[in-house]
């Protein structure tokens, strides 16, 4: 089952899909159709490979898939982090950038 059919049906059920946790393995098997956004936060150079804060937004089908670690985490953090669906393109940049500041 594609991500974007599970959420719709998750919906249709009453449940609210901004904050749900996808099954297991499901986002391994299922490829998005379209990278939006992505921003990075990496002012220690390329080649670091500690964590640091970005922002994502992919699209599944009519699903908006946003994720990340905010900025005000800080660089090397583990905290933080965060993840939406929407159906808005909109809202999933605004909070996407929103993010990062």
């Amino acid at each position: 089952m594609k991500i974007s059919e599970w959420l719709d049906d998750q919906q249709a059920n009453g449940k609210d899909t901004a904050h749900i946790e996808l099954p297991r393995g499901m986002l391994h098997d299922d490829d998005p159709d379209e990278m939006v956004f992505f921003e990075e936060y990496k002012p220690c150079g390329y080649f670091c490979a500690e964590n640091h804060p970005f922002s994502s937004v992919v699209r599944f089908g009519h699903w908006f898939y946003c994720k990340g670690q905010k900025k005000a985490a800080g660089i090397h953090s583990e905290k933080m982090t965060w993840h939406l669906f929407t159906k808005d393109r909109d809202t999933a940049l605004k909070t996407a950038r929103e993010n990062m500041e």
